[in-house]
């Protein structure tokens, strides 16, 4: 099952010229996001940007000026701030799907009395968009709406990756070698293949309690018009829910909530 604590992981050094702070800035959006409503203060921003803190606090400060971060004054903690907002409803006529996909959660959740998740790639993360909680009193409170993963950690990463096209699958692995040392020793690039593989002979992604133990995730992927693996579905519980017979129902129920919905985003 996904895991709050999971924090972007630095982007690449910035190939184009001059754009270092560019990426620097952006990573640190990000790392905002993902911190939630209570924030961040500027240490743990620094050490996981792996930058010093005059830095980060020069650059936060620069974002707060423009409204992209917030500061909260009795914390100290940062904040995404009101103009990230109001970009991001701009963006959601474009890329938001949550309108037409909402109700697909909710009846993943209910069919199948787990928590159900709708979460969109960004680059070489998943984000998750929407939850919804199913009826069983034992759930998973740690994933919930703008929290990220590597592609290929949770089951919803795990789903797109295995559906992108073997260069691009090649490509990624080779731009984070970090995911074993980051994520435990099933995600070197051999065992990770091995999922990726079983996850397109089965059609949908399974995570067998390898991000926390005894915590099972499935994920599916929803496609676009043109067939890329852009959105995916997943459900988490705990081990003994996700068994037997009764993973294999929940794997096609799943699958075929992944297809209705991308029916939907076909359609539109």
């Amino acid at each position: 099952m996904d895991t709050p604590d999971a924090i972007p992981p630095r982007p690449p050094r910035a190939s184009v010229p001059g754009a270092q702070v560019i990426a620097r800035a952006a990573h640190l959006l990000r790392l905002v996001t993902a911190a939630g409503d209570t924030g961040a203060p500027v240490g743990d921003l620094a050490r996981e940007a792996d930058l010093t803190r005059p830095t980060v606090h020069r650059l936060l400060t620069a974002l707060r000026v423009e409204g992209l971060v917030d500061r909260d004054d009795a914390t100290g903690h940062w904040l995404p701030g009101p103009e990230l907002y109001l970009m991001g409803s701009v963006a959601a006529s474009r890329f938001d799907i949550t309108s037409v996909a909402r109700d697909i959660v909710r009846s993943l959740a209910v069919r199948t009395e787990e928590s159900a998740f709708l979460s969109v790639r960004r680059g070489d993360e998943t984000v998750c968009l929407v939850r919804e909680d199913g009826s069983f009193p034992i759930r998973s409170f740690v994933l919930s709406e703008g929290v990220r993963f590597p592609l290929g950690v949770a089951s919803a990463g795990l789903a797109i990756l295995a559906f992108l096209p073997p260069h691009d699958v090649d490509a990624y692995l080779d731009r984070h070698p970090e995911l074993a040392d980051r994520w435990g020793a099933s995600h070197a690039p051999a065992r990770l293949r091995t999922r990726i593989a079983d996850t397109k002979a089965r059609g949908y992604a399974v995570n067998p309690g390898l991000i926390v133990e005894g915590s099972w995730g499935v994920g599916a992927a929803v496609f676009t018009r043109t067939g890329d693996p852009q959105w995916a579905l997943s459900l988490t519980g705990v081990e003994f829910r996700f068994g037997g017979e009764r993973l294999a129902e929940l794997g096609r129920i799943l699958l075929a909530h992944a297809h209705q919905l991308s029916t939907r985003v076909a359609a539109r």
